[in-house]
């Protein structure tokens, strides 16, 4: 079985309902997951936007939540996530906090996307780490990476 990432909220590639944006309540989506291959000692949760700030002139990736340290006993993220699964490290997100930030693009429809990878290895105590510290730690450890897109447009 293929590691599978999905939402009660939303489909893939359908549109993020506003509760989990800055023009609701900005709360994380419920998540979850299985298949975890083989092996697998760790999970990382990368959410970003690569259409920021423009859609139609990309110009940066913008990280809206890191997580790193996910044990393999968790099956999801509940929605609106207060408490962290034990042993689960954040890094920042690109408003330079640690937590979940939720879409509010300032021009266009962007896409989100939910990277869920699995590691054969638990990551050392990186602080909080930026995205790209989080990917460099990460390199050679990847078992098998699932993604859920979804969409969203200011109203």
């Amino acid at each position: 079985m293929a590691l599978r990432l999905s939402s009660p909220a939303f489909g893939p590639g359908a549109s993020l309902p506003a509760l989990y944006t800055c023009q609701g309540r900005n709360v994380s989506p419920p998540l979850t997951w299985d298949g975890l291959p083989p092996g697998t000692r760790s999970l990382v949760l990368i959410v970003d936007d690569p259409d920021a700030p423009d859609p139609a002139a990309p110009k940066m990736t913008w990280v809206h939540w890191l997580l790193y340290n996910l044990p393999v006993t968790a099956a999801g993220l509940p929605e609106g996530t207060a408490q962290l699964p034990a042993g689960t490290h954040e890094g920042l997100n690109d408003w330079q906090r640690t937590g979940y930030g939720g879409p509010c693009p300032p021009i266009g429809r962007h896409r989100y996307f939910h990277k869920l990878y699995a590691l054969d290895t638990v990551l050392p105590d990186l602080g909080k780490p930026t995205k790209a510290a989080l990917e460099k730690a990460m390199a050679g450890h990847v078992l098998e990476k699932a993604e859920l897109v979804g969409t969203y447009e200011k109203q």
